[in-house]
């Protein structure tokens, strides 16, 4: 894996993400109640912080918790809620070393059907289906990892050129398209919200 992605927009971030598995399974962990780009920067904070060029299942998943959580939520904070997010990467480390041996690229490595895949993102600590349906576009759209009948488990995420998720931003263009389509559904919601009052 070593690709170029946008999702930081921060070039030193960005290229954390492109080349390691666990950073963009870290940053897609974070991508909830903050902004895209703060979620998907804080791969590169926590590995700044803990004085490595790359993320370590392993030795995340060995870190004492509250220290862990203590350096999360150093200023500026990893994410709005460092200490619970703490928590849920430990998880996600000890899950992958317990199942993967630690290596985040086994998730999908040889993996040749998109519903297998589906299964194993799902089973990620802290990733429910829509979360696992737009890692599972964001690996086929930008990382080259399609095994069959990948477009289809990823749903909606999974349509070409559909500016619905972080799998579909390429650049500061597209993010604005994505942001436009999110606050349309969030105003489409809000109106059916009302609506039924």
């Amino acid at each position: 894996m070593d690709v170029t992605l946008h999702l930081a927009q921060d070039p030193e971030a960005d290229a954390l993400l492109g080349r390691s598995p666990l950073a963009a399974l870290v940053g897609m962990l974070l991508d909830q109640q903050v902004p895209m780009e703060w979620a998907f920067k804080g791969p590169r904070t926590i590995a700044d912080r803990l004085g490595a060029d790359d993320l370590d299942a392993h030795d995340i998943a060995a870190q004492d918790p509250e220290a862990f959580s203590a350096l999360l939520s150093q200023k500026p904070a990893v994410h709005r809620y460092p200490g619970s997010m703490a928590k849920r990467i430990q998880q996600l480390c000890q899950y992958l070393v317990e199942h993967y041996d630690g290596d985040a690229e086994l998730v999908w490595k040889g993996v040749d059907d998109g519903r297998e895949l589906l299964r194993r993102l799902e089973e990620l600590p802290g990733f429910g289906r829509q979360k696992a349906q737009i890692f599972l576009a964001l690996l086929g759209k930008q990382l080259g990892v399609r095994p069959k009948g990948w477009q289809e488990a990823a749903g909606s995420y999974g349509e070409p050129k559909s500016f619905r998720s972080v799998a579909d931003i390429t650049g500061p263009e597209s993010l604005a398209k994505v942001r436009a389509h999110k606050q349309e559904m969030k105003a489409a919601a809000k109106a059916a919200k009302a609506a039924r009052k």
